[in-house]
């Protein structure tokens, strides 16, 4: 029997995109020859799914799970909407999202490597793809520990927040939540605004101030520019926007009113950072139908 080596599962693994133990076994049925284990797998119906790997997963679902002290964000990504409303992808989600929060994983390689019942999260999603006939990745984590509050809001599955508070209470640390999926705020509060992003809107606002403007006493300009500078920051923080349940306040005053202060803030949207194929309905619906 020849000796299966880690490097040659790898190999394997590498050409065909199955999972790990699956190469394994394939090697083992074949005496270590990686050209027979390749025809074994194809045979099985396995290596058909290298066929997806160079698709584009933009679409999917962002899944929550929770319990006291901690909650984990997961997103699963698709190809197309179509599948991320099948009954089995959603399941498959939220499964994930409760290997997350009940492993302790801290990132998104030790989340695939983690069990799924009898496989890991990685070879579960293979299987899916097998299933379904679409490419599934499971893409980014997030996760959040804290003493005290922590509010988590799913907004369609399509976005996902974690907020943890130091004081205030669960209901506030979720309507924050809530906040975060609508206004996707740029920065917390004001002090962790970059010093470069604050020079380069001074230019902007200086730019589009009149001749008429730009003439007057070099005090009132500086004036002008820092209260524009002053709008821009309040607009691009969490703590200076209006809050979205209570109009009439700030996200800071809520925040002054409960005696709480922000610990950290999570938020994942679907397909973030991907550069998605676009495709037209009568396409993606040739798509599904196996006819494309």
């Amino acid at each position: 029997m020849a000796e299966i080596t880690a490097s040659l599962v790898k190999e394997l693994r590498e050409r065909s995109s199955v999972g790990m133990m699956e190469c394994k076994k394939a090697l083992v049925e074949n005496n270590g020859d990686i050209e027979a284990a390749m025809e074994w797998l194809r045979k099985n119906g396995l290596a058909k799914a290298d066929k997806k790997a160079d698709r584009v997963a933009a679409e999917g679902l962002i899944a929550v799970a929770q319990k006291p002290g901690k909650a984990v964000l997961v997103e699963v990504n698709s190809e197309t909407d179509f599948s991320s409303r099948n009954e089995q992808f959603i399941q498959f989600t939220k499964d994930v999202a409760n290997v997350a929060l009940e492993s302790g994983v801290a990132d998104i390689a030790a989340l695939n490597a983690a069990k799924l019942g009898d496989v890991t999260v990685e070879e579960g999603a293979k299987t899916l793809t097998l299933t379904i006939g679409e490419k599934f990745e499971v893409r980014r984590m997030a996760k959040v520990e804290n003493d005290g509050p922590i509010g988590a809001y799913s907004h369609s599955g399509r976005i996902g927040v974690l907020v943890a508070l130091k004081g205030g209470s669960d209901e506030l640390a979720k309507g924050i939540a809530m906040h975060v999926a609508a206004m996707n705020p740029k920065f917390i509060k004001v002090e962790d605004v970059p010093a470069d992003y604050v020079e380069k809107e001074k230019d902007i606002a200086l730019s589009q101030m009149s001749e008429k403007e730009k003439a007057k006493p070099a005090d009132i300009l500086d004036k002008i520019v820092t209260g524009k500078i002053n709008k821009i920051l309040a607009e691009a923080t969490l703590v200076g926007q209006p809050y979205v349940l209570d109009g009439d306040i700030t996200v800071a005053e809520a925040l002054k009113k409960a005696g709480a202060e922000i610990v950290t803030v999570q938020r994942l949207a679907v397909g973030e950072g991907i550069e998605k194929v676009v495709d037209d309905f009568a396409a993606e619906v040739m798509k599904q139908a196996g006819l494309a």
